[in-house]
């Protein structure tokens, strides 16, 4: 594993539109190299800030929207449609004001979808459906029972969460299974689907993003070489790359001279 980069703006306004400028450059050049790319999107604040800002880019029309996969890192477990599904505000955010094929948008399941209320089932689809995916979909080149996505967004929780890892819970554990249920999450809902951890690592990139003065610990924290068990954020990381994009002060507690800038 290569030592995390660091990136560090001002304040989260800047931090969102450079993540978003630095998207698009990847996603541009992974269909120029391979012809589609696949990203994971998260939620959260800065998950939306970043979508919000690529939907006002004048550069967004550099992607060719139709030939983009995207997946989710985690899903509040809620009905279609719900506002607190993290789908749907992508969807107000950015997804409904571009070109995407509906066929390469993954949402993750509803509860109130084709699994019913269980949980784990819809996990287990949603497993069936990235293995399908990592064996014959655009660009597939069956590593696993996942995409090499070329970008997985991950936002972190003041506890040092990602995705729906919560610090000790099982799904932060888990070392077979690519996407389980969580039941008794500690922030609400208490029920969610998540990827786990080898499901994060097929990426080729993991960028995490942290901005406000809640997360300054969790980041001191996750990289100070806490456990991943106790700390999840710190087990994040990318087959090539892992990137963490911050703003002042996410980064007040760091020591900023142990990591060197980050390349574009």
């Amino acid at each position: 594993m290569r030592a995390p980069q660091l990136v560090v703006h001002h304040d989260k306004e800047l931090m969102a539109q450079a993540a978003a400028a630095r998207l698009i450059t990847k996603v541009v050049d992974a269909q120029a190299t391979r012809g589609s790319a696949s990203v994971v999107l998260t939620g959260g604040r800065n998950g939306n800030g970043l979508l919000a800002a690529l939907a006002s880019s004048p550069a967004r029309d550099a992607i060719d929207w139709s030939r983009l996969d995207l997946w989710w890192g985690d899903e509040r477990f809620l009905p279609e449609g719900d506002p607190e599904r993290n789908v749907t505000q992508a969807r107000e955010a950015l997804l409904d004001a571009v070109p995407l094929d509906p066929s390469r948008v993954h949402a993750m399941p509803a509860s109130d979808g084709p699994y019913g209320d269980d949980a784990d089932a819809a996990a287990a689809g949603y497993a069936a459906e990235l293995a399908s995916a990592a064996r014959s979909g655009p660009g597939a080149e069956d590593h696993g029972p996942v995409p090499t996505f070329d970008v997985l967004m991950l936002g972190v929780g003041p506890d040092t969460h990602v995705a729906s890892l919560f610090p000790e819970l099982p799904a932060v554990r888990e070392t077979e299974r690519m996407v389980v249920g969580v039941h008794g999450a500690p922030k609400p809902p208490p029920t969610r689907v998540t990827l786990t951890l080898p499901a994060i690592r097929a990426a080729r990139e993991v960028w995490l993003l942290a901005a406000g003065e809640d997360k300054a610990r969790a980041a001191a924290v996750a990289l100070s070489g806490a456990g991943e068990i106790q700390a999840p954020a710190a087990g994040a990381y990318g087959r090539r790359r892992t990137l963490w994009l911050l703003d002042d002060a996410a980064a007040s507690r760091l020591p900023r001279d142990l990591y060197p800038p980050a390349s574009p």
